[in-house]
């Protein structure tokens, strides 16, 4: 139940990470709708990242609430969101 937990803690983590990096790059003339892309892809990068994580730092007792997990969870989400958003910095 706590792995559940876990990742459910990662993929709130997530959005609120893509909330933030809308607010961080912000750009006045891009258009509506890149709020739910940025939400999804926060949550993913999130949850990959947090696996990625629990697997090198925690391979013999892994647990999504443990710090490498969580650590993880969040560069990989900041990393994905930043991406996506620096990308469409340049396209427009």
């Amino acid at each position: 139940m706590q792995n559940w937990i876990g990742i459910g803690i990662w993929i709130i983590m997530g959005a609120a990470i893509g909330l933030i990096m809308k607010v961080v790059i912000s750009r006045p003339e891009e258009t509506p709708g890149h709020t739910p892309v940025l939400l999804a892809l926060g949550s993913f990068g999130a949850v990959i990242g947090g696996m990625l994580g629990v697997g090198l730092f925690h391979l013999y007792e892994p647990l999504a609430l443990s710090l490498g997990g969580m650590g993880a969870a969040f560069a990989f989400a900041v990393l994905c969101t930043f991406l996506y958003r620096w990308g469409v910095r340049s396209m427009i």
